[in-house]
């Protein structure tokens, strides 16, 4: 096989692409993650529902719920539904270092650069009012008055732009709006108005979607609260104070923390995206999960070589395979990252064994790196009772995916949820001699 092929088959496991709606490549993995449904469980509550509504979404990071929410927006549209969608870290917020406003002034920037039928004038009086005090964190030194109503519209992303990526002028940009929020909300409000009168004829609701804001980092603030509760909690009338559909997604130590059924009183039930689960609870392989997995490789593959056989010559072995599938604990990210870093060692396909083991290797030292002294009994007890306790020691292992969750529908047909330790990090010397520990 040709060193075209296997370059085709390298950018066609990009993990940091999201694959768009209705992409060929796409697996419906619905009945190894317990049977989640982001169309019914989201999206009929949006088509159904006579007021607003306010939605959480979670999941690991790189389980592919960008993936699922560019499926519900094209499901959305066929409803008659107008969507804004965004990936708040691509260009309006820093995940190392966010606030609520930074997500206010996102909101507004891509609701005005979608709603282009609507009249701006309330967002562009707003920002006139206060362009003195502005002006200089946007970088420009140009009268208002003197800019064209797009050129105006504009400095909405200049402001997003300087808080993600200045961090000099971040914290001034928050101290100059944060004063002004309520009467930004009113303003935007009045957008929106005018915009679904707008859009009235042609749709019947209007969506928006904040994505990647489950990528923002947990730091603890003065006080002992985190900045998730700060986000998420304190502010959430605000979050929740734009006049239309809101789904944000939210991180999912969040959820698991002890303010979850707080955030179930102000968001309703937050739905979860769990693992593919490639092994069951008892530790066997799960092979419905397994299967999947090995379709997900499958997709992107014969989208090159359509008649290639996995297992015999873009692997050479089952048992490469199969080892490959199960170390990524049925994230998709991590498959995608281990293939790619099997790849980087193959000049020629099959690819190998040993470029497999050098991959797996290479990640789990990553995670070995990650996870701190005291936190390896923590993850020896999960991994013994595969049940994952609510306190932060524990959420910060979630964060960072060290710790997965798993769902299935058992025979009685109820939901249950079980974590485990992520398979890459098993073979560590120092959660061997953790798990030891405690069985002694």
């Amino acid at each position: 096989m040709t060193s075209d092929l296997l370059t085709d088959i390298y950018n066609a496991f990009d993990p940091f692409d999201p694959l768009p709606a209705g992409d060929p490549a796409y697996v419906d993995c619905r009945e190894v993650r317990g049977d989640s449904n982001i169309i019914k469980e989201l999206g009929n509550q949006i088509r159904r529902s006579q007021r607003n509504t306010y939605q959480l979404y979670a999941g690991h990071r790189g389980t592919g719920k960008s993936t699922e929410l560019l499926r519900l927006k094209q499901y959305l549209e066929t409803q008659g539904c107008f969507v804004v969608y965004f990936a708040a870290d691509a260009e309006d917020i820093n995940p190392e270092d966010t606030q609520y406003t930074d997500i206010l002034l996102a909101c507004t920037r891509h609701l005005l650069e979608e709603l282009k039928t609507a009249n701006p004038k309330p967002l562009l009086d707003w920002l006139k009012a206060r362009w003195d005090e502005l002006k200089d964190l946007a970088l420009t030194e140009m009268s208002f008055e003197n800019l064209t109503p797009t050129l105006q519209i504009t400095q909405y992303a200049k402001l997003t732009a300087n808080i993600r990526a200045v961090p000099s002028l971040r914290q001034q940009i928050r101290e100059k709006v944060n004063p002004h929020t309520t009467t930004l909300i009113k303003a935007l409000n009045q957008f929106v108005s005018d915009a679904k009168n707008e859009l009235s004829s042609n749709y019947s609701q209007l969506v928006l979607i904040a994505d990647n804001l489950d990528r923002i980092v947990q730091f603890i603030q003065e006080g002992g609260r985190s900045n998730h509760e700060e986000i998420f909690l304190d502010r959430s009338e605000q979050l929740k104070a734009l006049d239309c559909h809101i789904i944000y997604t939210v991180p999912i130590s969040m959820v698991y923390s002890h303010r979850a059924a707080d955030l179930r009183d102000i968001y309703q039930d937050t739905q979860v995206l769990p693992m593919i689960m490639v092994q069951t609870k008892e530790g066997d392989i799960h092979g419905p999960g397994l299967s999947k997995i090995k379709e997900v490789i499958g997709k992107r593959v014969h989208q090159f070589s359509p008649n290639s056989s996995l297992e015999t010559e873009i692997f050479d072995s089952p048992e490469t395979l199969e080892k490959l599938c199960l170390m990524s604990g049925g994230h998709v990210r991590n498959l995608l990252l281990l293939i790619r870093a099997a790849i980087d060692r193959t000049e020629a396909l099959p690819i190998e064994a040993k470029a497999v083991q050098r991959a797996i290797a290479q990640a789990r030292d990553t995670y070995r790196r990650t996870v701190e002294h005291e936190q390896w009994s923590i993850l020896a007890e999960v991994s013994r009772s595969k049940r994952n306790l609510n306190e932060d020691k524990n959420r910060n292992l979630l964060f960072n995916r060290c710790l997965l969750e798993y769902c299935y529908i058992d025979s009685q047909g109820a939901i249950q949820r079980w974590c485990d330790v992520h398979p890459l990090i098993k073979n560590i010397q120092e959660f061997q001699e953790a798990l030891a520990n405690i069985e002694s």
